[in-house]
């Protein structure tokens, strides 16, 4: 009978262990994809080259993690400072694997190093180097080790990582090689993965399988033969085969493929960077042989370079979401002609909004009036109370999560203009009685603007736009590129008053006239400038600078960069006295942007030092007795740079404004555009704005050091 109990005692502790085991295996199953992570990288600038993250619903429409910045330090990982090219996979144990390329291309383009990256929950991270000069006597010269990228090798049950490399005198070639059990190296000397049937270059491979075949995808470099193909094998490490069709659906240059699947789908999105064109472009296909394009479908609210695609769980999402944050700049649009949109500043990590609006707003009605992208919802809807304090808005990102953001309305009249402008020359008109603004139309790479517009106001802060007052390509004979640095002058000839418009065009000085403040204006058909002074030999002729003596009468221009001229003006103030031609001798801080003002018997002169790309970019002057003479220069003459508290940078290339009757001056100047100018390097120099600050004197008439604002001044009272 005892033996029949335990029998049954161990029947029954067996049935119960059986049903906890059910469970806890019930409890274990995987959770499904229901979201996406986008892991990229955003440019070739040394604070590009980093890892960050994205976010989707759906596949089509991402958002930014962490506001777009670097979610792991590339300093940190790296041997060169950055990355590039990352791939992440999801391993079959749970663990995620990262691959990137150790490359900072500001130090060239070769490199030898891969970096390996692990985690079990996509917020944490540990990486190894591996220097594959080092590691493999085979490969000591290698002068390329690019865009690697993992897939696990279900025959061989390790983790197969495959890139391409360039040796000597050869060609970039795809190789493959098995990581070891911890993912920390590599432990087979590198194998050559594809054969090309032309010899030529491959780099950039990615290989994902369906239907029991692997397809890599990879980008040829031939001379006549550049685009994204796919090889098909029936084996993961042999036997590629390729197609002779490009799959890539353009006529633009392209690299970085990455494919994957929707998720509850048949359908397969192929992406790519148009590495030239600044953007990705996104296919759809259920079969990897047919692509159409679908652009029209995809919204980022970042500029994306070589990344991968990861289908991720709504857990996984939420983790990120909540280190990291969705909403950023962008992410979602306000549509409020009252907003200053490149100026909309968005604090993540405390999550806030700053909308600067223009004068004049009613902020006490006001509806920013946010506009969302598909997937994105936004509370409340109609015109809010900002003029006592911040308004709770709430954004959610379908079920992945919800944001409530603080955002604030401020009237800020800095910038002064709408957009990207820079080099601001102003003038007051005693025709019309209205103050203008020339400044160099920006926004344009390596400042490839090629016409000028004219803005005017009554009273410093509202600005009409006049239009296109000259425009080289249609305009001007003897150049059509590189309209820059404008300047401007009033003068009353035979009882009439006429303006005459300086300008830089191709490094030459150019000249246009008109009847009105804010044109149109005729060139005279030559170049009043295209030669440096005898002896100089070094800089360029740009950056003019009129200005008419009050006390002779008399009109002189300013010009250069690297060397200071001075030369006074015929009465025509189309021509100049070549007998008069000085070259002045500021300090060594001169660079560019010549100003000159009289104010109780002194001459003023100010110039900009440093380059308009550099966040050091600021204003120096000094003093003379006359408009060719001698220069007084102050111990302190610095009197407008950066003032990184405030956010404000690359402060310079300034004019100044008297108001007419009065001791009331103002300082106009370009800084870089708010908020994203600092992060954007040297593109940042054609990336500016116009800013307007008060000018103050002490009692022995030396300038006192600017305050650049983000407030900017108030409107003059009629």
């Amino acid at each position: 009978m005892k033996q029949i109990q335990a029998i049954f005692l161990a029947i029954s502790i067996s049935l119960v262990l059986v049903l906890f085991s059910s469970c806890s295996v019930t409890k274990k199953v995987a959770e499904n994809n229901s979201a996406y992570l986008f892991v990229y990288f955003t440019g070739n600038a040394k604070t590009d080259e980093a890892i960050r993250f994205a976010i989707s619903k759906d596949g089509y429409n991402y958002y930014a993690l962490n506001d777009n910045k670097p979610v792991i330090a590339s300093e940190t990982i790296s041997t060169t400072g950055g990355v590039r090219d990352p791939h992440i996979l999801r391993g079959t144990d749970g663990t995620f694997y990262m691959t990137v390329t150790d490359l900072q291309t500001a130090n060239g383009w070769d490199n030898q190093a891969m970096i390996l990256l692990k985690s079990t929950d996509l917020v944490n991270w540990t990486s190894s180097k591996v220097d594959i000069s080092k590691v493999f006597s085979g490969f000591k010269d290698v002068t390329r080790v690019w865009a690697p990228q993992t897939i696990y090798d279900a025959k061989a049950k390790k983790y197969m990582l495959y890139f391409s490399m360039l040796q000597p005198g050869g060609k970039d070639i795809v190789y493959y090689s098995y990581a070891n059990k911890d993912f920390t190296a590599l432990e087979t000397v590198p194998k050559q993965l594809f054969f090309s049937p032309t010899k030529g270059s491959c780099i950039d491979a990615d290989i994902i399988e369906k239907d029991g075949k692997f397809h890599l995808f990879l980008k040829t470099e031939d001379t006549a033969d550049k685009g994204i193909k796919v090889a098909i094998s029936d084996k993961l490490t042999s036997g590629y085969v390729l197609k002779d069709e490009y799959v890539d659906q353009t006529n633009e240059s392209v690299e970085g493929s990455g494919v994957f699947k929707l998720n509850n789908s048949d359908t397969y999105i192929l992406m790519y960077d148009m590495y030239r064109k600044g953007k990705y472009q996104f296919t759809s296909s259920t079969d990897l042989k047919n692509f159409k394009v679908i652009d029209e479908n995809i919204s980022m609210n970042f500029h994306p370079r070589h990344g991968t695609v990861l289908p991720i769980t709504k857990t996984e999402a939420q983790r990120l979401i909540d280190k990291f944050g969705w909403f950023s700049n962008g992410a979602v649009a306000t549509q409020s002609a009252a907003i200053k949109q490149n100026n909309i500043v968005v604090d993540v990590e405390n999550k806030k909004m700053l909308l600067p609006v223009k004068s004049g707003t009613d902020l006490k009605h006001f509806d920013p009036e946010f506009k969302t992208n598909q997937g994105v919802s936004v509370s409340p809807s109609a015109a809010q109370d900002f003029s006592q304090k911040a308004v709770k808005y709430d954004f959610e990102l379908g079920d992945l999560g919800k944001m409530t953001v603080d955002v604030e309305a401020l009237v800020r009249n800095n910038p002064s203009l709408t957009g990207y402008y820079a080099d601001p020359e102003i003038l007051y008109s005693n025709k019309d009685n209205r103050f203008h603004l020339y400044p160099t139309s920006d926004g344009f790479f390596e400042w490839s603007g090629d016409s000028f517009k004219s803005f005017s106001s009554t009273n410093l802060v509202d600005w009409t736009d006049d239009g296109i007052l000259l425009d080289l390509k249609k305009d001007v004979v003897w150049t059509d590129v590189k309209a820059w640095a404008p300047a401007a002058a009033e003068k009353k000839i035979n009882g009439q008053y006429k303006y005459f418009f300086y300008y830089t065009g191709e490094g030459k000085i150019g000249v246009a006239v008109s009847d009105n403040p804010q044109g149109p204006f005729t060139d005279i058909g030559k170049p009043l400038v295209a030669t440096k002074p005898n002896g100089i030999t070094r800089g360029q002729i740009i950056d003019p600078d009129v200005f008419t003596d009050p006390v002779s009468g008399k009109s002189y221009l300013y010009y250069g960069n690297g060397f200071m001229v001075g030369v006074e003006l015929n009465d025509d103030m189309i021509s100049v006295k070549e007998n008069t031609l000085t070259v002045l001798k500021p300090d060594r801080t001169f660079r560019e942007g010549t100003e000159v003002f009289y104010r109780k018997g002194k001459y003023y002169f100010l110039w900009s030092e440093d380059d308009t790309r550099s966040e050091n970019y600021r204003v120096r002057y000094a003093t003379s007795d006359s408009p060719l003479g001698n220069f007084n220069i102050p111990t302190d003459n610095l009197i407008l740079a950066k003032d990184p508290s405030q956010g404000i940078y690359g402060t310079g290339h300034n004019s100044v404004i008297q108001i007419p009757g009065t001791d009331e001056w103002y300082m106009v100047y370009h800084r870089f555009t708010i908020p994203k100018g600092i992060t954007m390097g040297r593109s940042a120099g054609y990336n500016r704005e116009v800013c307007i600050d008060r000018l103050y004197f002490d009692e022995e008439g030396n300038i006192i050091a600017a305050k650049p604002t983000l407030e900017g001044i108030q409107p003059l009272k009629k």
